[in-house]
């Protein structure tokens, strides 16, 4: 649930947004890359959010459905323009984002009246964001869908923090405490444990955001601690510290989303806590070395891979790398240079016109693929780039 809009992003590297010359569109927002990411691994899924009533917004609904990702819950707000967020390319670690959500994001527009709480209950797996605590409606609706959900697992609250959605980030502390209340998971990275909890300290912050809500209902934190891994505490004091893979890095943005569409899977699969985060650091990697964030998120095989060689660093699907300086052909989505060779952007679209499952039916958006490769490589060699630490699509993060 939450955060959806049109990744502009450059098909050059090493140059600022006012020397681009050309652009690939992708889906983007970081739920919808969630969901697309976990969609590649099998799992069905679906979106809450909204877009303008515009030819954009037609564009993301089109790719959900393509992604394999049920759009049904997605609709159109007349009054905002679908958001575009540009980056520029500066790998292996500077990716800055420029973001047109003004003079209000159409995903920041869900109204708790609009939510279809039983299906919300019914799935076994619900993601929410912190973005989609930064404004109303969208901040009443977030907490009426975690407080449907309060106790179930799997119920994950990504902290997601960014400031500059936020008219006062001072005041974002108490609305995380309310979210955490109704989580069972909650994924952040340093930055973000620190705004949610007050701690910076990896084991400190993970202790801090399982006893947010009194022990009640949060059962793991996950802490993204950068060069050093990926912490993982649970409540009945499991611990898994792993490292990342390393990757050549094209574009950091969107790892965090394959990892976060990883960690649900495997979470849904009753992996082991250390297989869980070995198989999500290496779906971060592969999506790290590629340029598109929703149109690269990896299939079980190419995790196993990543797995078994020790490297994220995999071929680029449908297409080459961006050119340092130079055009290059589109690895995914839609690229803006005319006569360009797109791929097909992947998944399986649903058939249009047939009739909606019924939530909490077999065919609701929910988990289902138990036999994703159990594979691990306990000899991974050391990090050069953490993935999952990586925050963004173009609107917005991971």
């Amino acid at each position: 649930m939450g955060r959806l809009g049109v990744d502009l992003y450059p098909l050059q590297t090493g140059v600022g947004l006012d020397r681009v010359e050309s652009f690939g569109r992708f889906l983007g927002g970081s739920p919808a890359n969630v969901a697309v990411a976990a969609a590649r691994l099998g799992r069905r899924t679906a979106l809450v959010s909204r877009t303008g009533a515009d030819a954009f917004g037609t564009y993301l609904r089109r790719e959900l459905k393509d992604f394999g990702v049920d759009d049904r819950w997605v609709t159109e707000v007349d009054a905002y323009p679908t958001p575009l967020t540009f980056c520029a390319l500066f790998p292996p670690d500077d990716f800055p984002l420029t973001f047109y959500r003004r003079p209000q994001a159409p995903d920041l527009e869900i109204h708790p009246h609009e939510l279809d709480l039983d299906a919300i209950r019914a799935a076994r797996v619900f993601w929410a964001t912190g973005t989609g605590l930064s404004a109303e409606p969208s901040r009443t609706a977030t907490l009426e869908a975690l407080r449907a959900r309060s106790g179930r697992d799997v119920t994950v609250l990504d902290l997601d923090w960014r400031p500059m959605f936020w008219a006062d980030p001072a005041a974002a502390r108490p609305h995380y405490a309310e979210a955490l209340r109704h989580a069972t998971v909650a994924v952040g990275n340093l930055d973000e444990c620190e705004v949610a909890t007050g701690e910076r300290e990896p084991y400190a912050a993970a202790r801090a955001l399982l006893a947010s809500d009194g022990g009640r209902n949060l059962r793991l934190a996950v802490v993204k601690q950068g060069p050093a891994g990926v912490l993982a505490l649970a409540a009945d004091g499991t611990c898994a510290e792993v490292p990342p893979l390393p990757v050549d890095v094209v574009n950091g943005l969107g790892a965090g989303d394959a990892f976060g569409g990883a960690l649900v899977d495997g979470l849904l699969a009753g992996r082991d806590l250390e297989t869980v985060l070995r198989h999500a650091n290496a779906a971060g990697a592969i999506v790290a070395g590629r340029l598109a964030c929703s149109s690269a998120m990896p299939y079980p095989a190419e995790i196993a891979e990543a797995l078994a060689t020790g490297s994220g660093t995999l071929p680029e699907p449908g297409g080459t790398l961006p050119d340092p300086g130079g055009d290059a052909p589109e690895t995914g989505g839609d690229a803006t240079v005319p006569g360009s060779n797109l791929p097909d952007p992947g998944g399986v679209a649903p058939q249009a016109g047939g009739e909606a499952p019924q939530a909490g039916s077999d065919d609701a958006p929910q988990a289902g693929n138990d036999d994703a490769p159990q594979a691990g490589n306990d000899d991974a060699p050391e990090t050069r780039v953490d993935p999952s630490q990586s925050r963004g699509d173009a609107s917005g993060k991971g």
